[in-house]
Order: C-alpha cells, then structure tokens, then sequence
C-alpha cells in the first residue's frame, strides 16, 4: 500500500475538522436540551421539541439530499443550511428566554430543527464523495465527529457550567457559522446526476424509496427505524435520571458514551475485514440490550456502566450501516441513500421514540417520583425486540441467490 500524499493527507485533516466542528454544536446543544428546557419552566415540553427533529426529518433532508445528488454542490447546500441553523438556534433560545408562549417556542424548534436535520447526511455524503476506501477510512474520519460531540459536552459542562442554561444553545449557534466558514475550503463538489427536469417525485426525493425493493437494504433502512424506538430514550432520559441521583456535570458525564464511540471507530475497519458484516449489525443491538439492562439497575456505578457501552450499541449499527449504503449502493444516490437514513432514523424511529418514551416515562412517574428500573426494563425489552427481527430477516450475501 503506498503512503497517502501531502494532498491527501490535508483533505483528511479538512474532513476530520469538518466533522468535529460539526458535532460540536450537535452535542453542545441536545445533550443538556431536556435539563435546559426544564430549567426554564418549559419541562413539559421536552418530549415535544424533540418530536420537531423527527417531524423535520420526514420533509428536509430526502429534499436536501434530492438536490445534492441531482442539482447543486452538497457543499453550497451546507454552507446555507448552516448559516441558517445558526440564526434559527439563536431564536430558538431568545424564545425560551424571552417567555414565548409554549406554541412560539415549538414553533421555533420546528423552524431550527428543518433547517438543522439534514446538516449531518449532507454533511456525510461529502466526506464519503471525497474517500477511496469507505470500509477502511470512514471510521477513523467519524471518529472526529465523536470527539467534537464530546468537546460540546465538556465545554458545556467544565468550561460555561450551562447544563441547564441557554449560553450552551447560543455557543453552539456561534459554532455553527465556524461550520460554515469552514466550507469555502471544500471543493465543490458536483452533484452526482444533474437532471434539469424533475419529476416533483424527484424533487421531493421521494425516488429514494426505490431503495427499499432490495431485500436487505429494507431490512437495513427498518431496522435502524426500529432500533431508533428504544434508542431515543438515552440522552433525553439519562440526563434526567442522573439528575434524580443528584449528580452535576450531567453533559460530562453522559459524554462517557462517545469515548467508547471513538475506540470503536477505530476499530472498525479491522471488524469489519474479519467478522460477517450481519453479526457487526446484530452485535450492536444486543449490546444496547445489556446497556439498558444496567440501566435498569437504578444505582449509579451501573448507569454510567450502560453509558459507556452506548458507544458499541451506537457504532457498531448506525456507522456500519452508513459504510454498507456507500458500499452497495451506486454513487449517484450517495445523498439520497444518507437522507432516507436520516428519515428513517430521525423521522420515523425517533419520533415514535420520542414520543412514546415521554407516554412512558408519564406512565413510569407518580407525584414527581419516577420508577427507573420499570423505565428502562421497558426499554430493554424493546430493544430485544429489534434484534430478534434483524437476526431473523437480514440474509447477507452470503444467503442471496
């Protein structure tokens, strides 16, 4: 293997810095969301603002990723989407400090998340557009964006002391013009088909769907809907049953998760040349299984166990399964691929799991007391669920005829 040239070596550097600045904001402003919120009387609404970013992903990122691969650069399309979401944040936050009502507020988070949602598969479908070998860079790439989510964490935590304080939302609204800047030093990158006459099916992105007819790729696309379910019960609820045990520095803390994210990054492409790509999907989930049986447990030492093992549960599914859809899916529907992903995750999975874990948390919770070990039982149940219809319904090559 040759080594990588000087070019090279500076485009990993730009896509590693790209991601980290990316994820920061991420992190900086929807870990310590829910306590925010909750800081300012607004706790009732936590489920809800939540729900937004899955309302959202059913809308812009198949219309975003529509326009990536058949009419402009990806990279004019984040450089816009970012100056936005900065000055969609920074309402969102005035709205919470200023008293809006409850339907201004939502409002406002329904506006930011459309415009944040399809940030990421966009963002992604650069990076992959720009490597040789997807199975054996990606995840040493993504790695970054883990390390930034982290870096949001802290800051929020050690350095501005605002989990529950809006100057974390501000910060990360100040972050995402860094975003922004940071695009004029991409290339710009050409659409992968330019059609210059649409079907509104096209343009809405909705040709995407053709995706689903393979059989494994469905059960991929499904089971990363299902897996979402449970999945989306970690940030909004952990923070709060940290809370509950009277701990602070709770961004910090749940941070714990991504130093595991970023061993398995690493990693990663050595799994995947030695272990069947089925059980690298299946292993995940049953990892996430075991995390929220810790969980479960209600003390401490055992929740930051479940914690550190969201970075496995997390990696080892949703990063693979972003290599498999730039492996065997062709070039030309690279962002369309990612944003029928980002539907699927954050529009359908989540927002039934945000959704249905705000029922069950009220269901869990008497008098302002919550049952934690029936919570996250009900999680875990769930989430065993999923893997028994992944282990059942995904073939693999080595079964397809």
């Amino acid at each position: 293997m040759t080594a990588p040239t000087t070019d090279a070596k500076a485009s990993r550097r730009m896509l590693a810095t790209l991601f980290f600045c990316t994820a920061m904001p991420m992190g900086m402003w929807g870990v310590p969301l829910a306590n925010v919120f909750t800081a300012y009387g607004r706790g009732h609404l936590v489920p809800y603002v939540f729900a937004t970013t899955s309302l959202a992903a059913f809308i812009s990122p198949l219309f975003v990723g529509a326009l990536a691969d058949q009419k402009h650069s990806p990279v004019l399309l984040l450089r816009w989407l970012t100056a936005v979401t900065s000055l969609a944040l920074l309402i969102t936050c005035g709205s919470l400090a200023w008293g809006w009502s409850d339907a201004a507020v939502l409002a406002c988070a329904q506006a930011q998340a459309l415009v944040a949602t399809p940030v990421w598969s966009v963002t992604s479908s650069i990076v992959f557009s720009q490597l040789q070998d997807a199975k054996l860079q990606f995840g040493p790439l993504r790695a970054w964006a883990t390390a930034g989510w982290m870096a949001g964490c802290w800051i929020v935590s050690f350095v501005l002391k605002a989990d529950a304080s809006l100057v974390g939302g501000v910060t990360a609204a100040g972050l995402w013009l860094v975003v922004m800047t940071l695009t004029w030093r991409l290339p710009m990158i050409p659409p992968g088909e330019v059609l210059q006459h649409r079907t509104w099916r096209q343009i809405l992105g909705l040709d995407a769907l053709e995706l689903l007819k393979h059989r494994d790729h469905r059960v991929v696309f499904i089971t990363a809907a299902l897996y979402c379910v449970p999945l989306a019960a970690f940030y909004p609820y952990t923070s709060r049953h940290l809370h509950d045990l009277g701990l602070q520095k709770i961004s910090a803390l749940i941070s714990l998760g991504q130093t595991t994210e970023i061993l398995v990054m690493v990693l990663l492409a050595g799994v995947l040349a030695r272990v069947r790509l089925k059980w690298v999907f299946l292993s995940g989930i049953a990892i996430c299984v075991v995390r929220y049986s810790f969980n479960a447990l209600g003390t401490l030492p055992w929740l930051l166990v479940g914690t550190v093992l969201h970075g496995f549960a997390y990696t080892l599914y949703f990063i693979t399964t972003q290599i498999y859809l730039e492996e065997r899916i062709d070039p030309k529907w690279r962002s369309r691929a990612q944003a029928l992903l980002s539907l699927l995750m954050s529009g359908l999975g989540n927002l039934i799991g945000y959704l249905g874990g705000g029922w069950w948390f009220a269901t869990c919770t008497q008098n302002g007391v919550t049952d934690w070990p029936r919570f996250w039982w009900g999680e875990t149940a769930l989430t065993a669920a999923v893997c028994v219809f992944f282990a059942l319904a995904y073939r693999g090559r080595a079964h397809q005829t």
